[in-house]
């Protein structure tokens, strides 16, 4: 008797068990089905676009264009200056006419213009490397705050640089909606710029004219 109760006990408990275990394992499987249900929006963003066409990255191109066509311009004219020399050198009959101090003065001339290239040749190079950081420095704080705010209007999850996707579907791109945003507050920024200026000119203006 005490055998067959204790056995009926053992088996009820298994079975109090395997329920359990089944019930568990049921809500795992749920939980998992609802994790893999989960949809995680994604946007790409063409950052190399939003260089070439924003209003902001025209502006900062032309003005990195300006400056390197300012200092190529320099760095030409001396060079023009260093070849009219070195020709003036090889023309032996030119060398003939030149007394020894005007030849000296020639050669110090050519040493100084030589010095001169070279300098401005590094500060070429160490200038345009400084603007091109400072743009894409100046970029990428318009790209983040426009993505931020397309993210926050589309509910996405996630937004990455195009350049970091080996594959991505079309409807991914929200490039042009980001350029649209970066131009929108680049136009703001504008039209706060112009009546800034305006309000200073008027202020400076004498109160009789």
């Amino acid at each position: 008797m005490k055998h067959s109760l204790y056995g009926s006990l053992v088996l009820s408990c298994c079975m109090l068990l395997n329920h359990a275990h089944a019930s568990s394992s049921k809500q795992e499987s749920k939980h998992q089905e609802n994790k893999s249900d989960a949809k995680y929006e994604i946007g790409i963003v063409n950052f190399t676009s939003c260089i070439t066409d924003s209003k902001l990255g025209k502006k900062e191109q032309e003005s990195l264009e300006n400056m390197k066509n300012q200092m190529a311009s320099l760095i030409k004219d001396i060079e023009d200056q260093l070849t009219e020399i070195t020709s003036k050198f090889n023309d032996p009959d030119f060398l003939d006419g030149l007394s020894p101090d005007a030849e000296q003065e020639l050669k110090a001339k050519y040493q100084t213009l030589r010095e001169e290239h070279d300098r401005y040749q590094g500060q070429f190079y160490q200038v345009m490397q400084q603007a091109n950081m400072k743009l894409i420095q100046t970029i990428s704080s318009y790209v983040n705050s426009a993505t931020d705010k397309i993210a926050k209007e589309k509910n996405l999850s996630l937004v990455v640089n195009k350049d970091a996707c080996f594959s991505f579907r079309d409807n991914f791109d929200i490039t042009d909606a980001v350029i649209t945003e970066m131009d929108r507050a680049f136009d703001d920024l504008q039209q706060k710029s112009t009546k800034e200026v305006a309000k200073v000119e008027s202020s400076a203006k004498p109160s009789g004219s």
